[in-house]
C-alpha cells in the first residue's frame, strides 16, 4: 500500500469489503421472499425484527437511538426509504447485477444534486464520468426504447433516491449516531409497510401469484417460507450497514467508497451461485463504465 494511504486504510477496505460481501449475498434472497409475500410485509417484518436488536446494541453503549435534528435525521430516512423500496421492488423483477448498476449511479446523481442544487462547479474530470455513468446504464439496461418500461428504471429511481439521502446526510446529518440514523430509518420503513398493508388489504382486488405480485400483495400469513429468509435479511443488514459506517468512520472517505463496487462481484456471485443468474457481456461493460464513473467522482470529491 503506498504511503499516501490513510493509516486506517487496510481495516476500513476490509470493512467495505465485508459489508459488501454481506449485502451481496442476503439480497439475494429477497427473490425467495417475492413468491410468497409482498415488499410492504418484508419492510415492516424486517424493521420490526431489527429494531429490537437496534436497542438492544444501544442499551448496551453502542449509542443513542436519539437523533440531534430530529427533521434532518427524518428527511435523509425517508429519502433513503423510497430508495430502497425501488431497489428492493426491482430485485423480485430483473438480475442482481442489473439492479445493483441502478442503485449504484447514486455517485453520478450526488454530482449532479450538489452541482446545481448547491452551486459546486463540476471540473472536466467529473463531466466524462457523468457520461460514463449514463452510457453505463444504457448498457446495462440492454434494451431497445421501444422494450423499456417503468420496471426497467426502477433500480435507478432508487439510485436518484439513494443520491438524495447521501446529500442530506452530508449536509444536514454530520454528528448524528450510527443507531440515530438506523432507528430512524427502520421505523419509516415499518409506517410505510404497515400503511401499504392497510390500504391494499382494503382495496381488495386479484394478486398475480408468485413474484409478480410482490409489488400488490397484503398480509398474508402464509409466512413458513419467507421468514426465515426475512431474520437473515434483517441481522445481516445490520451487520453490513454497521460495517459500512465502520469503514467510512476509520478510512478516508475517497478512498473507502472505491471498495463499496466490491458489491458488483458478490452480488452477481451469489446471484448465480443461488439462483443461477448469468450476466451478459453488454452488462458487464455497463457495470464498469458505472464503477469506473463512481471511482473518479469519488477520487475526485474529496
Amino acid at each position: 500500500m503506498s504511503e499516501n494511504l490513510p493509516s486506517n486504510g487496510r481495516a476500513a477496505a476490509s470493512c467495505m469489503i465485508a459489508a459488501m460481501f454481506v449485502v451481496g449475498c442476503i439480497d439475494n434472497f429477497i427473490v425467495f421472499i417475492a413468491e410468497t409475500v409482498s415488499i410492504w410485509q418484508f419492510q415492516a417484518l424486517r424493521a420490526a425484527i431489527a429494531l429490537p436488536l437496534i436497542l438492544g446494541l444501544s442499551a448496551f453503549g453502542a449509542g443513542s437511538i436519539l437523533p440531534k435534528r430530529f427533521w434532518a435525521v427524518l428527511l435523509r430516512s425517508l429519502f433513503l426509504t423510497i430508495s430502497m423500496l425501488f431497489y428492493f421492488g426491482s430485485l423480485a423483477f430483473m438480475p442482481m447485477a442489473q439492479a445493483l448498476a441502478g442503485l449504484f449511479t447514486s455517485p453520478i446523481f450526488v454530482l449532479l444534486i450538489t452541482a446545481f442544487a448547491l452551486g459546486e462547479k463540476i471540473g472536466p474530470i467529473r463531466v466524462i464520468a457523468v457520461s460514463l455513468g449514463f452510457l453505463g446504464i444504457l448498457l446495462v439496461l440492454n434494451k431497445g426504447l421501444i422494450d423499456l418500461n417503468i420496471i426497467s428504471f426502477l433500480p435507478v429511481f432508487g439510485g436518484i433516491f439513494y443520491a438524495l439521502a447521501a446529500v442530506a446526510t452530508r449536509q444536514l446529518c454530520e454528528g448524528e449516531s450510527t443507531l440515530s440514523l438506523l432507528t430512524m430509518l427502520l421505523v419509516l420503513q415499518f409506517l410505510f409497510g404497515l400503511v401499504a398493508l392497510i390500504y391494499l388489504g382494503m382495496a381488495g382486488g386479484d394478486v398475480a401469484p408468485g413474484a409478480d405480485g410482490f409489488l400488490t400483495r397484503p398480509w398474508t400469513w402464509s409466512l413458513a417460507a419467507a421468514l426465515p429468509w426475512i431474520i437473515i435479511q434483517a441481522v445481516g443488514s445490520i451487520l453490513g450497514i454497521g460495517l459500512i459506517f465502520r469503514a467510512y468512520q476509520i478510512g478516508q472517505a475517497s478512498y473507502v467508497a472505491v471498495f463499496e463496487y466490491s458489491a458488483f462481484i458478490f452480488g452477481p456471485f451469489f446471484a448465480w451461485l443461488f439462483i443461477g443468474q448469468q450476466i451478459q457481456l453488454l452488462q458487464v461493460a455497463g457495470i464498469v463504465c458505472i464503477a469506473a464513473a463512481g471511482v473518479l467522482i469519488a477520487r475526485r470529491t474529496l
